[in-house]
Formats: structure tokens, sequence, C-alpha cells
């Protein structure tokens, strides 16, 4: 099975495709950098980020609308991460559909592990069997959520 190979998916007017030359890196960094989670993230880190990634576009006619992305090892593990769908097109199941499209790609079929960090949508995720992970010395991290407003000097 070929993982690296293009996908897409199709819903009237809408795409959704893992091709990184259909993405606007602009578009993404714009959404990116007012959101909570990557507020004030640099457009060199998104194109770093995009390249190194398994990425899903979602485009109207061919505008992007939504993004999300995986990074991956494509064996056993996938932290998915960047989702996004714009404002002026929530509420029209677009957010649901870009969800079954990643979990319908074959390196998601095959993977043990798949880990997300949210705050918002808990009820989109919780539908496609993720869950909260609260067991006590089990997950561990370093966080740093405020790493891109901080000045490097």
């Amino acid at each position: 099975m070929n993982t690296s190979a293009i996908h897409e998916w199709r819903m009237n007017d809408f795409l959704i495709s893992t091709d990184k030359e259909k993405l606007d890196i602009p578009a993404v960094h714009h959404y990116l950098t007012r959101s909570k989670w990557a507020k004030g993230i640099d457009i060199e880190t998104v194109t770093v980020s995009v390249a190194n990634s398994l990425n899903f576009g979602l485009y109207r006619h061919e505008t992007q609308i939504g993004f999300a992305r995986m990074v991956t090892d494509h064996a056993t593990f996938a932290y998915l991460c960047d989702v996004y769908v714009l404002e002026e097109h929530q509420g029209e199941g677009l957010g649901r559909w870009l969800m079954e499209s990643i979990h319908r790609h074959p390196v998601f079929e095959k993977l043990r592990t798949i880990v997300l960090f949210t705050t918002t949508a808990p009820w989109l995720y919780e539908k496609f069997g993720y869950q909260p992970v609260n067991q006590q010395n089990y997950t561990w991290s370093i966080s740093r959520p405020d790493i891109y407003s901080q000045k490097v000097e």
C-alpha cells in the first residue's frame, strides 16, 4: 500500500486533499496565528511543519477553508493537530467530514496510537473515538504554549 500517494475526497463543491501542492500556506498561517493554540506562530514554522506532516487541506472550489495535519511515522503513531474549518463554514458538517476523511486515510488505519490535544470541539472528537487521557503517570509532555509569542534574542 502506497501511503505517500495523494488521497482526495469530494462532496458537492468541497474537496479534501493530501496534496501539499494545493495548500495555501499563507492562509493556514493566517488562521493559525490567530488561533488559541498557535497564536503568533511565524510563517517559516508553519511551512516547516507542513513539509514534515501528512496534511489534509479542505477547499471550496479552489479556496482553502480548512486544514488538519498529522505528524506521524506512518506505521504506529500520529499526533493530529492544527484542525480547523473557517468560521464562516462551521456548522455545515465540514469538520466532521474532515475527520472522517482523516480516519479513512490508509496511514490512519494502520496506527496504534493517535493523540490530539484540544480545548475546542471535544464533542466532535468523541464521536470518532477520542477519549481524554486522565490515567496517572501515563501521558507525559513538555508544553510551551507561549513559545510563538516569546521573542528570541
